[in-house]
């Protein structure tokens, strides 16, 4: 699975640092490195959303405060299936 996350300017300044460290956190503490790879890129084009995360190919917009849920709402069900 790849998780990418928006480091382009419009992201960063809603948080896109706080995310990806806290993705980097949670991968580490469920033991998933082998399974998850957590990449940047620059802008996605939908600058009008929250930070922009895609998941393989899949859309999201998170903010720092909503990286735990998505976590283990969008990706655990994801790793698990695998």
């Amino acid at each position: 699975m790849k998780i990418t996350v928006c480091i382009g300017s419009s992201c960063h300044l809603k948080g896109s640092r706080q995310v990806v460290e806290q993705l980097q956190y949670l991968i580490a503490e469920n033991n998933l490195k082998e399974k998850i790879e957590l990449g940047g890129t620059f802008c996605m084009g939908k600058c009008q959303k929250g930070v922009c995360v895609t998941v393989d190919n899949d859309f999201y917009s998170l903010t720092p405060d909503t990286v735990d849920s998505f976590f283990e709402n969008d990706i655990i069900p994801r790793v698990s299936a695998q």
